[in-house]
């Protein structure tokens, strides 16, 4: 449970440690709560209240924090406040572990005049998808990344490449790991940083991620520029977090309270909540950074806003909720 101190700080009941075999000492958690968390919400949040989001996450030692989305609002309404927000957080909302989304070069020209300082853009590894997401096969959305991609690195910004669908696709069914290879290798030939493997359905499985990992080394994508975000699905994303880590990854994706899904892939439910995650990555010893009580206060704060409790297991243990 939580416990409240007299100075308003809370603390919450740890695990017991027990360092696992083949592991690493650290990991990176890449919180991606205000954007990939929100967007899929019905209820649209406050400016204000995102802002105080991401500040929140921020205190409680979550260092990369993906803000918000400079899509079209007609697209995601949810996050249609970009401007509004990258204004109201200042200088915290900027530098290389701030990143924003951007599918486009209109998008990066919006983004860019805050003065971001790395952006994210979003593939997919299924020809439905892409053109579900972005109107546009996947040889025009390497084309229509190409130029983003460019402009970026020559401005010293931070690229990330989401490649989505990568273990499974509602309308094509299972994708063949070459062919999520070569969508991989497409979009880390443009030059960005990290790649970020989407398991958008939540269908993948330890086996999978090892397939795909081993696949990517084989073509010279190494796991220490990949990241993985994994859907809860199917209740496997714990499981395929920890192979991933075993075969060298250290960067998982998160969203705090385990919000979101996806907003083009009505099978697409929750992200691996970062309470989750850290509970199980501080009873392996591994270093996060992450106050596990502070966080889980934060998502009940946020339950609170979006009027409906936290996904995250954790949080419900730990709050009583």
């Amino acid at each position: 449970m939580l416990h409240r101190w007299e100075d308003g700080r809370v603390s919450a009941t740890l695990p017991q440690v027990v360092p696992g075999a083949d592991l690493p000492d650290a990991v990176t958690i890449y919180e991606v709560g205000p954007r990939d968390g929100l967007q899929n919400e019905s209820t649209v949040v406050p400016t204000a209240v995102k802002a105080d989001f991401v500040r929140r996450l921020v205190a409680a030692g979550l260092g990369t924090v993906e803000t918000t989305s400079f899509v079209s609002p007609r697209w995601v309404p949810q996050l249609a406040d970009a401007e509004d927000l990258l204004t109201e957080l200042g200088d915290e909302g900027l530098g290389h572990r701030r990143p924003v989304l951007v599918p486009n070069e209109r998008g990066l020209d919006r983004a860019m005049e805050h003065g971001i300082g790395a952006i994210a853009i979003f593939g997919s590894a299924t020809e439905t998808f892409a053109q579900r997401n972005l109107g546009r096969s996947l040889a025009e959305s390497v084309r229509m990344f190409a130029p983003v991609v460019r402009r970026a690195l020559d401005s010293d910004l931070w690229v990330r490449a989401y490649v989505s669908m990568c273990f499974g696709d509602p309308w094509e069914g299972p994708v063949p790991v070459t062919q999520v290879a070569d969508a991989c290798e497409s979009l880390m030939e443009l030059g960005a940083h990290q790649l970020s493997l989407g398991d958008t359905i939540g269908t993948g499985t330890t086996g999978h991620v090892e397939a795909l990992l081993l696949e990517l080394e084989r073509r010279g994508i190494g796991a220490d520029v990949i990241g993985v975000h994994f859907h809860d699905t199917y209740g496997q994303a714990l499981a395929n977090t920890l192979t991933a880590l075993r075969a060298g990854v250290r960067v998982v994706d998160a969203s705090t309270g385990g919000l979101g899904g996806c907003p083009y892939a009505r099978s697409a439910t929750g992200n691996l909540a970062t309470e989750d995650l850290v509970w199980a990555l501080d009873g392996l010893g591994i270093r996060t950074g992450v106050d596990l009580g502070a966080l889980v206060e934060t998502s009940v704060w946020m339950a609170e806003q979006l009027g409906r409790p936290a996904p995250s297991r954790v949080v419900k243990a730990l709050s009583g909720g």
